[in-house]
């Protein structure tokens, strides 16, 4: 298998992983950049064109909510979880923790 291969295999892997750890991550408002470095503080790694529209992704289905503020002279998009997302989420955590548990058993 080579090296690009395997990062394929990898980034398959890490997909739906991404969007918990976004919706988890956005208890408190955050922009794109603060999300990125939250996320990668905690171990997972995404970069800018994974993030931006997996957020645009997840506001659409009404998951997240987002406004524009300008701080520093500069224009930033801030996300926050719905309360739609936040009803969801525990349910995302607990199939999580059964796919966790299930593939603990099949790769002993």
């Amino acid at each position: 298998m080579t090296n690009e291969s395997f990062d394929n295999v990898i980034m398959e892997l890490r997909r739906g992983v991404i969007v918990l750890g976004v919706m988890s991550r956005l208890d408190h408002e955050q922009y794109g950049y603060s999300l990125i470095k939250d996320l990668s503080e905690h171990g997972l790694e995404i970069d800018q064109g994974t993030l931006y529209p997996l957020l645009r992704r997840l506001e659409n289905q009404g998951l997240l909510h987002s406004n524009w503020r300008i701080e520093a002279d500069r224009p930033r998009r801030y996300y926050v979880i719905s309360d739609e997302g936040r009803d969801l989420l525990p349910r995302l955590k607990t199939e999580w923790n059964g796919i966790v548990s299930m593939m603990g058993k099949m790769l002993k």
